[in-house]
């Protein structure tokens, strides 16, 4: 039957993916959006389809609000459709998340890089103008962590070798978990 195996799967991924050094990772990237919280910095996110959904969703909830009523938290997601068609026409699409950083990324800031294969070229390119810019890069990755690995300062990976929702699904997680983490030490007064 599909719908049990597709849950069975999916909690398989999950008791797999829960381990300390997981666990080190997640709180080791919060505490980096913490500190840039609190230097008064932003926190970019970008991935493409499921991922920019992702990384809209990270960026939302900052601004918003997770699960208690608190101030704002800084982040923004490059998913403006007319920024995205702008630089695909001028440029390619390879160059929508790194014109974007160029443009608005300092130095402190953080990029929350999302891509499920790590081999995204416009991902990829986000990166390197990051690294530019003095910027600290975390990425959500899955499979092997592809070219993307080895070229950020933290690499969450979900070493799932199938298609990418079952990525996508543990990468949701690892999302909430960091927003709480980091309005729970900025705000901790509203999240009692």
């Amino acid at each position: 039957m599909i719908l049990k195996n597709n849950f069975e799967t999916a909690s398989k991924i999950l008791t797999e993916f829960s381990v300390d050094a997981n666990f080190k990772k997640i709180e080791l990237a919060a505490s980096w959006m913490v500190e840039c919280v609190r230097k008064n910095k932003k926190i970019i996110s970008c991935g493409n389809g499921g991922s920019m959904s992702d990384a809209m969703h990270f960026a939302e909830e900052m601004t918003g609000r997770f699960q208690k009523n608190r101030p704002p938290l800084p982040a923004v997601a490059i998913s403006d459709p007319a920024h995205i068609t702008c630089i695909s026409n001028d440029y390619g699409y390879e160059f929508i998340f790194s014109r974007f950083v160029e443009s608005l990324g300092q130095e402190g800031d953080i990029l929350l890089a999302i891509s499920t294969s790590g081999n995204s070229q416009n991902v990829i390119n986000a990166i390197d103008a990051a690294k530019i810019k003095g910027m600290k890069v975390v990425a959500l990755t899955g499979k092997d962590g592809g070219k993307i690995a080895s070229m950020v300062d933290l690499e969450i990976r979900v070493p799932y070798l199938g298609f990418a929702d079952r990525i996508q699904e543990i990468h949701i997680k690892i999302i909430h978990n960091l927003i709480q983490l980091v309005e729970q030490e900025i705000y901790p007064q509203h999240c009692k």
